[in-house]
């Protein structure tokens, strides 16, 4: 008897816990528990990924494309790393602050005969 206390030290420990805490607290809170670490483990990947959505946005709003040899660079520069062309008239055309006239093609109609 002895022996199979000492080798089963955790599994004694542990299930004198349990007929103590349950009683105490019930079988609803386990239950609870358990329900709690489940929605956990399903939100951590979630909020992983909403992170990184943020992070994607965020750094694809700041690349801009030098418009004379076409190199993507972050828009922390004020020249072009490839040619050193200014990518500041860039910047300005990205911005939101455009008139809708000078962002729209106008396209005129003809009649084919």
């Amino acid at each position: 008897m002895n022996y199979f206390i000492q080798s089963n030290k955790n599994l004694l420990t542990y299930s004198l816990i349990i007929l103590i805490v349950i009683p105490i607290f019930g079988i609803n809170f386990f239950i609870s528990f358990l329900g709690n670490i489940i929605i956990l483990l399903l939100l951590i990947p979630l909020l992983l990924l909403l992170l990184v959505f943020i992070g994607f946005n965020y750094y694809k709003s700041k690349l801009n494309t030098c418009s004379n040899c076409g190199a993507l660079s972050l828009g922390f520069g004020e020249t072009c790393m490839n040619c050193g062309a200014n990518l500041e008239d860039i910047i300005k055309e990205n911005q939101l602050d455009k008139k809708p006239s000078e962002s729209t093609i106008e396209v005129k109609a003809e009649e084919i005969k």
